[in-house]
């Protein structure tokens, strides 16, 4: 599997790009297909965090979420570790192409996947822990 990252023209003022996780040859039946409607978005501190595939839907009076990428075990930590891969991909491509900043305030160095998360994702991204 790899990320693909897609910048938009005329996206939303925090938006700082799309990802498209395609699958490769050996992924078997999934082989050349891509799981669109994941996006990295940058908060109002200017942090970033990865949302995944969702729908929306009311329940009375509350807007939520139903989320298309679920753990098959209902472990929260399962979706953290996809959300912290897809940051892994991301600060590569941006390093791979000498684009640390993109749009908007400085990338790094405090990007993070969901606010449950920050140390664990400020560490691996800043390189300060070793990837398992």
């Amino acid at each position: 599997m790899r990320v693909v990252f897609v910048e938009r023209d005329n996206a939303p003022e925090r938006l700082v790009c799309e990802a498209e996780i395609v699958f490769e040859a050996e992924a078997g039946a999934l082989a050349g297909m891509k799981l669109v409607g994941f996006s990295l978005w940058r908060s109002p501190e200017g942090e970033i965090y990865v949302t995944f595939p969702s729908r929306a839907f009311g329940a009375g009076s509350d807007r939520r979420f139903f989320d298309f990428l679920r753990s098959v075990e209902g472990q929260a930590s399962d979706a953290k570790r996809v959300k912290l891969w897809v940051m892994e991909q991301f600060k590569a491509s941006r390093e791979a192409t000498g684009d640390n900043a993109g749009p908007g305030p400085a990338i790094w160095p405090e990007p993070v996947v969901e606010h449950a998360a920050v140390t664990e994702a400020n560490a691996i991204l800043k390189g300060k822990r070793a990837r398992s």
